[in-house]
């Protein structure tokens, strides 16, 4: 009976941290986000404190990850991360058209197809790299840019609009 009540536990005090690990890694996207508006808005220091409460939402999120064994190596970190997006490509994003198709939503639909879009570079992306980090080797990548309105993503040059959403890619931000 002993035994059993430690198991229960244990379940529940992972549940309690997926929960506190989904939470912390929304509350880190969502100041980063406000950091974003206080700054257009021209509030450096309110921006300079969102950045730094994300952060350490960022770190809680880590400490919890880290305790639930999400985190490790390389290669499995690369097909976690091919895992989730191909999820997203496959199923999610899908199913989340479908709805906000019937729904005539169609700000949400914009929105999932600009991700849907931008989900299957990120797989191919992922692939190429645990294609490269299981021979012993790091990838070899050019620039990055990411388009700033729908998250298209392209290494090298990129084209002189985008591909998804149309905006100039001068507005594109660079990952060196």
């Amino acid at each position: 009976m002993e035994d059993l009540k430690v198991i229960n536990m244990g379940k529940m005090t992972d549940k309690s941290l997926e929960e506190a690990f989904a939470g912390e890694s929304k509350a880190h996207m969502k100041y980063m986000i406000f950091s974003e508006v206080a700054e257009r808005e021209g509030k450096e220091n309110v921006a300079r404190m969102f950045k730094a409460i994300a952060y350490a939402e960022q770190v809680h999120a880590t400490n919890h990850a880290r305790e639930l064994g999400k985190i490790g190596d390389t290669e499995e970190n690369l097909q976690t991360g091919m895992n989730g997006e191909n999820f997203e490509v496959h199923w999610m994003y899908p199913a989340y058209h479908e709805i906000a198709h019937l729904e005539e939503e169609e700000g949400a639909k914009r929105s999932i197809h600009y991700a849907l879009e931008a989900e299957k570079i990120h797989s191919m992306m992922y692939e190429k790299a645990k294609n490269a980090v299981e021979k012993g080797e790091d990838i070899e990548l050019d620039e990055v840019y990411i388009c700033p309105v729908c998250g298209y993503t392209h290494e090298g040059e990129p084209p002189k609009e985008c591909p998804v959403c149309g905006v100039t890619s001068d507005k594109f931000k660079m990952f060196e």
